[in-house]
């Protein structure tokens, strides 16, 4: 069985393969010299013929096809922008969970959560990390507390301020 090789490597047994063709090898003696079958030498010759030069560069396989469509992305980020509360989560932070709950809602379609980023990277969403103050926060009542509260827990407990 032959070895899996990487896309250019093929390129090049296949141009390899029409340059000895073309040189008049017998395509038995070329299926030997690159390791490959004898059909595999027939149907390169073939494809080459068909089709010209494009036919060694290979295809590309296209990949999965979409459950949602690039329009439905667009809907799905403007449900995501109302906030995950408006869609009945606690608190202010979407999750790939939350939002894969959000598309099973609105299309039927369920994703790994592993491609949920990948959704949202592609619709130009990135990653953020929460704050690490709460938004209910007073100011004047942290300054407050640091200026008489804190010291006199530091004096109790012996620690000097830093």
């Amino acid at each position: 069985m032959a070895t899996k090789l990487k896309r250019h490597e093929y390129i090049g047994l296949r141009k390899r393969c029409i340059e000895m063709h073309e040189q008049g090898v017998i395509n038995a003696s070329i299926a030997v010299a690159l390791g490959r079958a004898p059909s595999w030498v027939s149907n390169t010759i073939r494809k080459y013929r068909e089709e010209g030069i494009v036919a060694l560069e290979g295809k590309r396989a296209p990949g999965a096809t979409p459950k949602i469509s690039a329009e439905q992305v667009k809907e799905l980020i403007t449900e995501l922008e109302k906030g995950p509360v408006a869609h009945g989560f606690n608190g202010e932070l979407w999750t790939r969970k939350r939002i894969n709950l959000v598309i099973e809602r609105m299309f039927g379609k369920s994703y790994d959560e592993s491609q949920v980023g990948r959704i949202l990277k592609k619709a130009g969403w990135s990653r953020q990390k929460p704050q690490s103050k709460a938004r209910q926060q007073r100011p004047g009542e942290v300054k407050r507390w640091k200026q008489e509260s804190l010291p006199a827990i530091k004096k109790k407990h012996g620690k000097k301020d830093r």
